[in-house]
């Protein structure tokens, strides 16, 4: 197979031929990564624009529509002409002159006759990877079509025969007299950005690591850690009523910069906006559960995540009173300092804490962290008193000798 599709006459532009490609695997990129997809089709004699889901399959691009749609109906008498485009908007060309104004893009657009696909297996195939494209293994973590919704679908194959690719990239282009106007020229980046996502009424799962995302490599989904005392599981508003239960004290809320949830509608809110937080790659958060018996014991995090400088916060953490003073929360930074420091490669860990909150200063200390100064009036407290934050920090090069330490703790009970 060649690298490159065949020109046609359809195929070949009759301006800015510069900008027309034949590449095989760009085409494929471009259609891999696009969602916005539109079908044009000729039905009671008049042009028809449908939007729709595609999915590229080897050298088969898969259409998605209803069986009573116009396109559906039209592709029982046989094979349909279509013409299909794609497009990534990359950037907006401000220029000096209103004809020079432009766009930065790459598009792809087939030619082609469209065949209703029959094969029960083969429609099957192509509906789990249209779920796919939209996160690889959901159509594993979602139910299959039925008989009656089988029929209610109609997919299309459309062969990748007529292909060209058409892109623009690079700065403005403007005429030379034009280029001591005053006005201001350049490009604004456009990009496609990601979530964060909104559970539906009911879910307690958690949000799977196949949802598509930002480029946020140390906020990705959590990992399951897992001690003697204490199991790390990656949060899910399905811990709510647990942590209703667990937390229903307000003196473990007492220098928390939140009210104490008294609901459990009332604490999935609170943990959903724990899990937005991820999103926007700032806070990562573990429910944290009694390994013998699955009961939700609290919640903890890294905060003010800064891949950049390699450098996270712990805290946010919150423990039922019945788990103060045992080996849970010694165990679960221990637990939270393995994995930054050995797994993630962090340079520094940071806590922050209430210049009030003498128990949990003595507990930060305890972990071999330093206390490094204040900042004076850094947060407001639920009833609107500002608050002074006392900051503790471990580097990479003290973490191997507390960690050591903390172990042998946690071994002596």
């Amino acid at each position: 197979m060649s690298d490159t599709y065949t020109r046609t006459s359809r195929t070949t532009a009759t301006r800015y031929r510069e900008r027309m490609h034949y590449d095989r695997a760009l085409a494929h990129a471009i259609l891999d990564e696009a969602y916005d997809c539109t079908i044009g089709f000729v039905a009671e004699g008049e042009p028809r624009l449908l939007p729709t889901l595609h999915v590229r399959v080897g050298e088969t691009l898969y259409l998605h529509g209803s069986s009573g749609g116009r396109m559906g109906l039209s592709a029982r008498h046989g094979e349909v002409p279509v013409a299909v485009s794609v497009t990534l908007l990359d950037g907006i060309v401000y220029a000096r002159s209103h004809v020079h104004h432009s766009a930065n893009y790459r598009s792809v657009v087939v030619h082609g006759s469209a065949r209703l696909v029959t094969d029960p297996e083969e429609k099957k195939a192509a509906m789990a990877a249209l779920v796919d494209k939209v996160g690889a293994g959901r159509a594993a973590d979602s139910r299959p079509p039925n008989r009656r919704e089988m029929a209610e679908t109609s997919v299309l194959a459309l062969p990748l025969e007529e292909v060209s690719a058409r892109a623009r990239s690079g700065g403005v282009i403007d005429e030379e007299d034009d280029l001591a106007l005053p006005h201001w020229a350049g490009v604004l980046p456009v990009r496609r950005v990601f979530g964060p996502p909104a559970s539906a009424e009911g879910v307690s799962a958690a949000e799977p690591a196949y949802l598509p995302a930002g480029d946020q490599p140390w906020a990705a989904a959590p990992v399951p850690l897992t001690g003697r005392h204490v199991r790390l599981e990656p949060l899910t508003l399905g811990h709510a009523p647990g942590m209703v239960e667990a937390l229903g004290d307000d003196e473990v809320w007492q220098h928390i910069p939140a009210r104490r949830p008294q609901t459990v509608d009332a604490m999935r809110d609170y943990l959903a906006r724990l899990l937005r937080a991820r999103w926007a790659g700032s806070q990562v958060a573990w429910a944290q559960v009694e390994p013998a018996t699955g009961r939700v014991i609290g919640v903890t995090s890294y905060h003010d995540i800064d891949a950049d400088r390699r450098a996270l916060g712990i805290g946010h953490t919150i423990v039922g009173k019945p788990w103060w003073r045992t080996g849970v929360n010694t165990e679960s930074k221990l637990l939270l300092l393995a994995h930054a420091f050995d797994d993630l490669g962090a340079e520094r860990v940071f806590w922050h804490t209430d210049i009030r909150n003498e128990r949990s200063q003595q507990a930060i200390a305890r972990l071999g962290a330093v206390r490094e100064g204040v900042l004076r009036r850094h947060k407001q407290r639920p009833d609107g008193s500002w608050r002074d934050t006392v900051i503790f920090g471990m580097t990479v090069d003290e973490w191997p000798e507390a960690g050591r330490k903390l172990r042998e703790r946690l071994a002596a009970g």
